[in-house]
């Protein structure tokens, strides 16, 4: 490709239900039938349909499960088999995690706490905090990095009277700009990051803090 190729031209979609039992193996033939060889992985993989919590405020076992699934054992696949492939060149994994993987949530900040912040999510993404550790122990040695970036909120769809609720219960008094989220990413899949591994790095304006 010449240096002008746009980004998007760079893209190659490839469309996969990771929910699927079969989804990493179908996943890594496409890979393979494309002659991709990807030396990084983010897992980001999401479902809001997995957040919703029962009329009672309970959360079933179906989506707690799914939320689980999706947060923990996909990425654990996902890496596993990457790792395993013939000729793999993966050297580096990112996890998207939370800040509330490291902290409960804040009731406060929410009009509806039970139904606004599911107790199910904090919970898969720390045990997607200590995936972490353990994957970076247990791959270390076949020169793989695995790390995780436990994000606070991001302005995105927030209206004002939520960031202004935000602002008071986050020592940077703001929540997160767009445009600071991919850096955190860029820099852990980066060779600036050659010595880390297992880490899980707090980028919440100071939420975990308090």
């Amino acid at each position: 490709m010449s240096e002008h190729t746009s980004c998007a031209e760079k893209l190659v979609g490839i469309q996969a239900d990771l929910t699927e039992s079969c989804s990493t193996k179908l996943l890594l033939e496409q890979l393979d039938v494309r002659n991709i060889q990807p030396d990084c992985l983010i897992n980001n993989a999401r479902s809001v349909d997995y957040l919703k919590v029962e009329e009672n405020g309970l959360v079933s076992r179906d989506s707690f499960a799914n939320e689980y699934l999706l947060d923990v054992i996909v990425p654990y696949e996902l890496t596993m088999a990457m790792v395993m492939q013939k000729n793999s060149r993966l050297c580096r994994v990112v996890n998207m995690g939370s800040m509330y993987g490291a902290v409960a949530a804040n009731p406060y900040l929410y009009e509806d706490p039970v139904t606004q912040s599911p107790l199910h999510y904090g919970v898969a993404k720390a045990a997607l905090a200590h995936l972490t550790k353990e994957l970076a122990v247990r791959l270390v040695s076949k020169g793989v990095q695995v790390n995780c970036v436990a994000f606070g909120g991001v302005e995105g769809r927030a209206d004002e009277e939520f960031k202004q609720r935000y602002a008071k219960l986050c020592p940077m008094g703001r929540m997160l700009r767009d445009d600071e989220v991919t850096g955190p990413v860029d820099f852990l899949l980066s060779e600036k990051c050659s010595g880390v591994t297992g880490h899980t790095l707090a980028v919440d304006g100071g939420w975990s803090l308090w």
